[in-house]
């Protein structure tokens, strides 16, 4: 059986576009949370998630892992992008559909 580290960076190999975040898409348990992934929905790529609230042991462990102190924590393509305020810039500017379709295109490829 393997430890968190090693479920975490699985999920973070295993999903091009994955998403930590409070609640679930359907239901964000925090403003930060429904931001990124109203991004992610306005750009029309299924991504992955994670619900931190519901593994605590995620929730304790990835910040040292990603380096990355708050939630949401968006990884795309394996790498983190950032939390809300990135994702919605990235957003605004356009590169965030463009690093998502990447991503899927990549995977998908590959």
């Amino acid at each position: 059986m393997s430890n968190i580290e090693d479920t975490i960076r699985d999920q973070i190999a295993k999903h091009p576009v994955i998403l930590y975040m409070k609640g679930v898409p359907e239901m964000p348990q925090c403003g930060f949370s429904a931001k990124a992934v109203s991004c992610l929905q306005a750009a029309g790529v299924p991504f992955a998630y994670v619900n931190i609230l519901a593994a605590p042991s995620i929730r304790e462990k990835l910040p040292s892992i990603s380096q990355w102190p708050t939630f949401p924590q968006l990884f795309i393509g394996g790498e983190l992008i950032g939390g809300s305020d990135i994702v919605s810039e990235l957003s605004a500017s356009g590169e965030l559909k463009t690093l998502l379709d990447a991503a899927v295109t990549g995977r998908a490829a590959g």
